[in-house]
């Protein structure tokens, strides 16, 4: 009797990351191909069973996959589909679980990226216990997975808790949604970058950012240039913190969570993004919430909370069929 395993899947706009994961959260084994390169979906699905055919036959040991969980940019955990997601190639309404259970005969689950973040948490890190918490994650944009009694919240058609695209600030940035102002576009890699141009704009001092072009700069470098005392990076964390802080406190009124975790490589910047956020949150909100909340960094920075979170979605599932 081999390793029985799960494979968690993170389907990202440029390459798509997955591994074979046991009950405990321990990756053995994972790997990543391209996203991009195939025109539709169903050559990407051939191609990824084919890679992984070709990858667990290299691998020592008998490793027995028990079931599929995926993370995708607007996945729908209840029909099974993704539909007209952003950065990825394929458009409309992709029948996801019904042609991946083809190819591979394994039963599948499908959530958004941000939801599968939260079940990692849950089943494998600092939300153990915990049946009320909010998990965002701070890439390219901004996501959110909504806990309440030990649930994620999916909401009547799949789609609940998309706090990125709540409204920020009135008539705002462009979002990528068509909306202005969405918080995104502000709390996120690509947002701080933009304040950091506004910025720069506004301000007459020194910084080395004038010296950067907008493509170079990362979110990595923000937070070095704050440590070394940069005026504008130091002040771009304290805009988007406030932004964060105040949204967060809107939120923490409609479902009262116990913990905030913070993923992705924003919430590597530590205290310079906590710190402005909490101090935001707690001056909005009302005063039977305050004092109660944790905004933390999520336990699992340094591993790959896609691909674990997406396992967990999946074992959660087999769970509770029982399997």
């Amino acid at each position: 009797m081999g390793m029985e395993v799960v494979l968690g899947i993170d389907i990202g706009g440029t390459f798509t990351k997955f591994g074979l994961v046991d009950k405990s959260g321990n990756i053995h084994f994972e790997d990543e191909i391209s996203t991009v390169e195939y025109a539709t979906i169903e050559q990407f699905i051939t191609a990824f069973h084919q890679h992984l055919i070709n990858s667990i036959e290299g691998l020592e040991g008998d490793f027995h996959i028990q079931g599929i969980g995926v993370g995708a940019p607007n996945g729908n955990f209840y029909s099974g589909s993704i539909e007209n997601p952003p950065n990825l190639p394929w458009k409309g309404r992709i029948e996801f679980v019904k042609l991946m259970e083809n190819q591979f005969k394994t039963p599948t689950v499908v959530t958004n990226d941000a939801n599968a973040a939260a079940l990692g948490e849950m089943l494998f890190g600092d939300a153990r216990g915990l049946s009320n918490f909010i998990m965002i994650t701070l890439g390219t944009g901004l996501g959110s997975g909504l806990v309440v009694n030990g649930e994620v919240v999916y909401g009547h058609d799949g789609f609940a808790g998309e706090l990125g695209h709540v409204r920020a600030v009135d008539n705002g940035r462009e979002c990528g949604c068509g909306k202005r102002g969405c918080l995104e576009t502000y709390v996120s890699a690509t947002g701080i970058k933009r304040t950091v141009f506004e910025l720069l704009a506004e301000e007459n001092v020194e910084s080395d950012f004038r010296k950067i072009s907008f493509s170079k700069l990362k979110p990595k470098l923000i937070t070095a240039m704050a440590e070394s005392g940069d005026p504008i990076a130091i002040k771009a964390f304290e805009r988007t913190g406030f932004l964060l802080g105040r949204s967060l406190a809107d939120s923490v009124a409609h479902i009262s969570p116990s913990k905030i975790f913070l993923f992705g490589g924003l919430a590597k910047a530590g205290h310079w993004i906590i710190s402005p956020t909490k101090k935001s949150m707690e001056e909005h909100l009302l005063p039977i919430y305050r004092n109660k909340i944790d905004i933390v960094p999520s336990a699992l920075l340094k591993k790959n909370i896609a691909v674990l979170g997406a396992a967990a979605l999946i074992w959660k599932r087999l769970d509770r069929n029982g399997e």
